[in-house]
């Protein structure tokens, strides 16, 4: 397959928007840069990576759900704790990619497949899918704080370090210390930086679900296979 094709089918960029990472420079081919567009590669043999992170399109592909428990890394490259590949037996299953990584202490809804340019649907903010975090806060937040977190994330808030404000989201308390937070965005970090924004810190965070799909029927750190009325949702 033609190395342009291949991006385009792995990431969703248009053939003038794959040039244009190739002519930066941000595409290597068994560790080589490679610029030309036109160069044939062995999609099932090949590595091949856009800024350091791994491609793979779609053949055959699995599209899995796991249950992420606390202790365990979203990486391919194990630091201080298991990985989360660990808990799926599949064949290939270094041929897996995340869509949107977990913290090593947050636990919930984990999307994983081999179709690269479905993994980029799930994650673009385009999309505008909405993820869902139930949130434990370390201080109590009364009537009124409550009041004023809830109307600054509806209408958006900066974080530190960011440009932009934070898109839109929904914000519910259940009492004085558990939240509930809908995002249709993945900024790093996302959820503790706009908790830290009101004074207050996460000191436990879940991931309920992602578009339609829940959790509903796995035990933690069990895994399934999606239906196909949940992958054509994105």
């Amino acid at each position: 397959m033609r190395l342009d094709k291949f991006l385009s089918k792995a990431t969703e960029l248009s053939r003038k928007d794959a040039k244009k990472i190739l002519h930066a420079g941000e595409i290597t081919v068994n560790d080589e840069v490679v610029k030309d567009g036109s160069r044939h590669i062995d999609i099932a043999n090949d590595d091949v990576l856009w800024a350091g992170e791994p491609l793979s399109v779609a053949e055959g592909s699995r599209y899995i759900l796991l249950y992420k428990p606390d202790g365990f890394e979203c990486t391919l490259r194990p630091k201080d704790h298991p990985i989360v590949t660990d808990l799926i037996a599949v064949p290939e299953v270094a041929s897996l990619r995340i869509a949107g990584r977990l913290d090593v202490d947050t636990t919930g809804a984990l999307l994983l497949s081999d179709d690269g340019a479905w993994l980029h649907r799930v994650t673009s903010p385009k999309r505008h899918q909405p993820k869902r975090y139930e949130i434990t806060l370390a201080d109590p937040m009364d009537e009124a704080a409550q009041a004023h977190a809830i109307k600054q994330v509806t209408n958006g808030i900066l974080l530190e370090g960011d440009l932009e404000k934070t898109r839109p989201a929904e914000l519910s308390f259940t009492d004085e210390t558990h939240a509930t937070l809908i995002l249709t965005e993945g900024k790093y970090h996302q959820v503790k930086r706009m908790m830290a924004y009101f004074g207050n810190k996460v000191i436990e965070l879940h991931r309920a679900s992602i578009g339609s799909i829940t959790l509903d029927g796995l035990e933690m750190g069990e895994c399934r296979f999606l239906s196909e009325a949940e992958i054509a949702q994105f």
